[in-house]
């Protein structure tokens, strides 16, 4: 079927309040942007100048901060030009920006899934940990992780382009995703829904139970140790990735999973700020803060030690 979509753009509706609060998000959104922009420059920095951190836990933590650029970069820029440019996005670029939220949303999904794969056998099989998580693994995991995203983007983006779109063409959101355009459609979207649905249960579910499988294994691991000073040091390191894990999927999927009998404008931007905005600029907080090894070599990055021994000379 030809595509008769009579809509040429769409209008992005969210955060629409009056001008002082308008201000206060800009300032706040501008705020967090640059903090995740820095936060997670400085994590890749610190990884590839650090010799000690060359290993597949830190690899895949370089990864995930640039996917964090990146999953960012899709929505907060034109957000912050929302507040005092127009609110207009094209329809491409509304379609373009669904697929880059889904490519760069999947792909974290999928390093998360290698890091706490990375994690368990870390742990529970320390013995074999060099040979499995050799760089040549390390490398087809992340390969795989974005050819799987692709895949998956290409697949329901394509399935979005069959839809007609008649008008209104506003979007009481401030970003193009899928269930905002699915509303907005003036044809039958249930096999976009099934699409999705079936392409989502495959990739995040699959993900997402690796996750589990991965951490059900560890706790047990942790469990039988008899050392208590083990038990804690083992957990911290992976609470940090656990913090992560919690945030990223617990407003994913309440985002796009709830029904539509629920829908509440308000409480999906706040979760989609979580997923979006948030858990980007969170993420090299929380490594820095909850990783030792990172923490150092921060401090080391940026001269803490010697202008700390400079002040107790002076």
């Amino acid at each position: 079927m030809e595509n008769q979509t009579t809509v040429t753009y769409f209008i992005l509706l969210g955060f629409s309040y009056n001008p002082p609060v308008q201000m206060l998000l800009f300032f706040t959104f501008s705020l967090i942007y640059m903090a995740t922009l820095l936060g997670n420059m400085m994590i890749m920095i610190v990884i590839r100048s650090n010799r000690n951190l060359h290993s597949p836990m830190y690899f895949f933590l370089s990864h995930l901060s640039f996917l964090d650029i990146c999953y960012s970069s899709v929505t907060v820029p034109k957000l912050l030009t929302n507040f005092y440019g127009s609110k207009r996005i094209s329809y491409n670029g509304c379609i373009a920006q669904v697929f880059f939220i889904f490519l760069t949303g999947t792909t974290e999904a999928c390093i998360l899934a290698a890091m706490a794969f990375d994690r368990y056998t870390a742990i529970c099989k320390p013995m074999h940990y060099v040979q499995i998580m050799n760089s040549v693994f390390c490398r087809l995991l992340v390969g795989s992780a974005w050819a799987i995203s692709n895949l998956y983007s290409m697949i329901n983006t394509l399935s979005l382009l069959k839809l007609v779109f008649c008008g209104p063409s506003i979007i009481v959101h401030f970003s193009c995703e899928l269930p905002s355009l699915l509303a907005l459609s003036c044809t039958d979207t249930f096999l976009n829904k099934i699409t999705f649905f079936i392409t989502g249960i495959t990739v995040a579910g699959s993900s997402f139970i690796v996750i589990v499988a991965s951490y059900i294994q560890i706790i047990s691991t942790i469990l039988k140790m008899h050392s208590a000073a083990a038990k804690w040091q083992t957990f911290s390191t992976c609470s940090s990735h656990l913090i992560v894990v919690v945030l990223f999927y617990g407003t994913a999927f309440f985002r796009y999973l709830s029904p539509a009998s629920t829908y509440s404008a308000i409480v999906d931007e706040f979760f989609s700020i979580q997923y979006c905005i948030s858990t980007p600029m969170l993420n090299p907080i929380i490594y820095s803060l909850k990783t030792k090894e990172v923490k150092e070599a921060i401090k080391k990055l940026i001269g803490y030690k010697s202008l700390m021994s400079g002040i107790m000379y002076d």
